[in-house]
């Protein structure tokens, strides 16, 4: 028995280091468009009707929370599909590196928004660009499994978060545009990279 456990740790492991250094094909651009559409729609209904997003914060990161778990289930429904299609028998593997890679992002821009709405509400004005910086630092995380260029998404990220952090510290106020901006055009700048390089030889193999 102890040997049968020793050889399925040790398939486990060559299974692991195989997917660690394949590149990963599950994220699709179709999804990732997808997302930048349902941040612009977001955007532009907070813009219309919800007046006054400073004095209803609760409101405003709901929707945006909202968005945001539509925009993970769309992502997670096709990176299930194509990494089967891709990948065969490394998807498993495949999707749980790629969610390693992105989780410390995801759970620091939980935890950080929780923090800060109930120890200091007075600065959630800063949340849209921390959130972007978040998001600068996982798509680095994941560049050695994805096309090189993709580190242009994480560079446009991550100006783009400090450039709202700065803009934000001017009024303290909570802005529509502010968040979804910078969310709309990196997610069609991630779309577009993706499909470039899936008809391209991008990707390391």
């Amino acid at each position: 028995m102890r040997d049968l456990d020793k050889a399925l740790a040790d398939i486990f492991a060559i299974r692991s280091q195989i997917a660690a250094g394949t590149a990963f094909r599950g994220y699709g651009p179709a999804a990732i468009a997808a997302t930048g559409a349902l941040a612009l729609l977001t955007t532009l209904v907070q813009f219309w009707w919800l007046d006054d997003p400073t004095g209803h914060p609760l409101v405003f990161f709901a929707g945006w929370a909202a968005a945001a778990v539509v925009s993970g289930a769309l992502i997670w429904i096709e990176m299930q599909a194509r990494s089967h299609r891709h990948h065969s028998g490394l998807a498993d593997a495949m999707i749980l590196q790629a969610v390693e890679q992105f989780l410390p992002a995801g759970a620091a821009g939980v935890l950080l928004a929780a923090m800060l709405w109930k120890f200091a509400p007075e600065t959630l004005w800063m949340l849209p660009g921390l959130w972007q910086l978040l998001v600068s630092l996982g798509i680095f995380a994941s560049v050695r499994s994805l096309p090189r260029t993709v580190a242009f998404a994480g560079a446009w990220y991550f100006v783009a978060g400090f450039a709202t952090l700065l803009l934000s510290s001017q009024s303290h106020a909570l802005s529509p545009w502010a968040m979804g901006l910078p969310f709309v055009f990196g997610q069609l700048l991630m779309a577009a990279i993706l499909h470039v390089a899936s008809g391209e030889d991008d990707v390391e193999d």
